[in-house]
């Protein structure tokens, strides 16, 4: 009886023993099969999961410093503002401008772009040039450029202008249109781009009217229109029919002069306008044509270099009749004949394939 207790016993412990074993057997599958089923979800959400997240494009920051014009001179200093507006448009630039009063904030203003992590500095202006140099040695890391001089350096972009020979075409009008034989020609302060304005101007009008005088004075500024009025005042009272002004904001002043003669009565003046067209702003009754600089492209064709990655500094482009960077606006039709017009044509025609050299000073 001792005996088959225990042999009873043994055997319920081994029968124990394989029950337990086979437990833990199932348990062990459904461990792996829950595990499977788990990770089946995973692996779905891995194969759809979002790509992760890269680093937004940079913004480029696109900085402008005026000459002592102002950004509202309705001339250079505008277009130049209005060519970083378009960048801001098309591409989403952050763009800023800082006008300066005086000469004397030409270089604390560039610094303040540079210092600031501005993508292109530009200087709008041939008295900034020196400031701009400068900055550019002392940053030469950053990213200048420059309309209407030439900086030497190798992180500067310059752009120029053969302005004498828009100002050719402009004085062409201007000798077939005088009915006093007397032209005026006022500029801001001189500088070799304002002779470049002068000598053109005062080439054209004797290529086609040799009997006409062309009076020539200087304002000194850039941002004085009274002193652009009173100036205009002189001339048209010494019987100068039509005024080109290349003075910046001291040109405005002349228009001003303009209209208020022409609408108090007696004998039509013109002018005509400078680096925009100006008949947009101050109306086709008294703006005759205007020579045009095409500053905004200018500065939207340099502004792209950097958003492209291919600016190049250290270099000098000039925009000539040639590349259409001066010349005279369609608006011109409303004042001026299809006759002089075309010969216009014919003498712009004539400076592109070299027959005609305008003087530059």
């Amino acid at each position: 009886m001792k005996k088959f207790y225990q042999l009873s016993l043994v055997m319920v412990m081994a029968f124990t023993v394989i029950l337990a074993g086979c437990g833990n057997n199932n348990s062990a599958n459904s461990g792996s099969n829950s595990g499977a089923a788990t990770a089946a979800p995973t692996d779905a959400a891995a194969a759809t999961e979002a790509p992760a997240p890269t680093e937004a494009p940079k913004t480029v920051k696109l900085g402008l410093v005026t000459d002592v014009g102002g950004v509202n001179d309705k001339s250079f200093n505008q277009s130049s503002w209005e060519a970083l507006q378009a960048m801001e448009k098309d591409y989403g630039a952050e763009i800023k401008y800082l006008q300066s009063k005086s000469n004397a904030d030409y270089e604390p203003n560039l610094n303040q772009f540079v210092k600031g992590g501005y993508d292109l500095t530009w200087g709008i202006g041939f008295d900034l040039g020196d400031a701009l140099l400068k900055v550019a040695k002392e940053n030469p890391d950053a990213k200048l450029a420059i309309i209407d001089s030439v900086v030497d350096a190798p992180n500067v972009e310059s752009v120029t202008f053969a302005e004498n020979e828009g100002s050719f075409l402009v004085g062409v009008v201007a000798g077939l249109t005088t009915k006093t034989n007397k032209v005026g020609f006022i500029g801001g302060m001189e500088s070799p781009v304002i002779k470049r304005f002068e000598v053109g101007f005062k080439a054209g009008v004797e290529a086609v009217n040799p009997n006409a005088t062309v009076k020539i004075t200087y304002a000194g500024a850039y941002d004085k229109p009274d002193t652009g009025k009173s100036l205009a005042a002189t001339l048209y009272n010494d019987g100068n029919d039509i005024i080109f002004p290349a003075a910046g904001a001291t040109g405005n002043g002349v228009f001003n002069e303009a209209k208020s003669r022409n609408k108090a009565g007696g004998s039509k003046v013109w002018v005509i306008g400078v680096d925009k067209d100006q008949s947009l702003e101050f109306g086709d009754d008294v703006t005759l044509t205007s020579m045009i600089k095409r500053v905004d492209e200018a500065v939207k064709k340099v502004s792209q270099q950097v958003i492209d990655g291919t600016f190049k500094g250290g270099t000098t482009t000039v925009l000539s009749l040639k590349d259409n960077g001066v010349g005279i606006p369609e608006t011109s039709k409303a004042n001026v004949s299809p006759e002089i017009l075309a010969k216009v044509e014919e003498y712009s025609k004539q400076i592109v394939d070299g027959t005609i050299k305008v003087p530059s000073e």
